[in-house]
């Protein structure tokens, strides 16, 4: 059954840095402090909604460090959340939170409530990185509270980010191979984008940042996503939520509000082109078999896949095939 999330925002709670990329304001699209009333409020309308699929959610606390609000605080929210655990009309309960944030003390009291993931915001793991944009916290940190979150039994998540200020796609791809070297059940990427009101947003008027082009963090991104799925850790996040939010606050940057579909369109483009030299295939017409499900991601995004087969010398004809697997290609001479 397919994984849902009831996603609750703590923008910038909890928060003791203002890191140059952010303003989660208006990422999230929330102003306001999060109650204990709207939690119980959106955990009831998921399961109306869900309805018997509501039993496989966790409700997700998003947006802030949140083990590092006000105690009380925190502890009223999770109050809120934890009786749909008890009863086990949802799964349980994932919290976002900073690397420097996690002790041994707090992750006892997060399981005490219900919670089953702590996602950290790494971002990168090379120091030099972190110290430019503001985190306050180090590679060592994320490494030290990952094995505390494992140690104490909750499925660990990392999230990333590609294209920061004073990083490079080699600086990417480490903060990649480190996190892999973590092991962490699930990885969110998410590429770099200037908003308005930013630190980042200054750099980049002053000339002092050039975020990457949307082609070069798709062809990084599918690598990245090539790399994660080959260690068995689920992306369960690439690219930021098109919200109206981020489009006013937007000024540059990589955005796509279909990031991962082109990311995975591009992961068959290089997957078919592996084949073709594989097998050795000459230049002329190629017939591709596959099943529905996979057509739209085998022509890609305008059929781009089809025009750079072509612009090789490989004019393709796609032909659905429901017996196939959807993640199975067949690739065979035209005539």
């Amino acid at each position: 059954m397919k994984h849902a999330n009831v996603a609750l925002f703590v923008p910038h709670s909890g928060c003791r840095h203002m890191c140059s990329f952010c303003d989660q304001k208006s990422i999230t699209g929330q102003h306001c402090r999060l109650t204990a009333q709207q939690v119980k409020d959106a955990a009831e309308t998921a399961l109306r909604t869900l309805h018997n699929a509501a039993q496989n959610a966790e409700i997700a606390f998003f947006g802030g460090s949140f083990t590092a609000i006000d105690r009380q605080y925190m502890l009223s929210l999770l109050q809120a959340a934890y009786p749909y655990v008890e009863k086990g009309q949802v799964s349980g309960i994932r919290v976002s939170t900073r690397p420097d944030a996690i002790d041994w003390e707090v992750l006892q009291l997060l399981k005490q409530y219900g919670v089953t993931s702590v996602e950290l915001g790494a971002q990168s793991m090379d120091d030099g990185v972190l110290s430019a944009n503001g985190r306050g916290h180090s590679a060592q940190d994320v490494e030290k509270a990952s094995a505390l979150i494992r140690k104490a039994g909750f499925s660990l998540g990392l999230q990333m980010m590609t294209g920061l200020y004073k990083s490079s796609e080699a600086l990417d791809m480490y903060t990649a191979k480190k996190i892999c070297a973590i092991c962490p059940q699930t990885v969110r990427v998410y590429p770099t984008l200037v908003l308005r009101g930013t630190r980042l947003a200054q750099l980049y008027t002053d000339g002092l940042y050039a975020p990457p082009s949307l082609e070069s963090t798709v062809a990084l991104c599918t690598q990245l996503l090539s790399l994660f799925e080959g260690e068995g850790i689920r992306v369960i996040r690439l690219g930021l939520h098109s919200s109206e939010g981020l489009r006013s606050a937007y000024v540059a940057g990589p955005f796509h509000p279909a990031l991962r579909q082109l990311c995975q369109s591009r992961q068959i483009l290089c997957h078919v082109l592996e084949q073709i030299k594989k097998k050795q295939f000459p230049c002329g017409p190629l017939v591709l078999h596959v099943h529905p499900k996979t057509l739209s991601k085998l022509t890609g995004q305008k059929k781009s896949n089809l025009r750079e087969l072509a612009r090789r010398g490989y004019p393709a004809q796609v032909y659905q095939d429901e017996m196939l697997a959807e993640d199975v290609i067949e690739i065979e001479p035209g005539k």
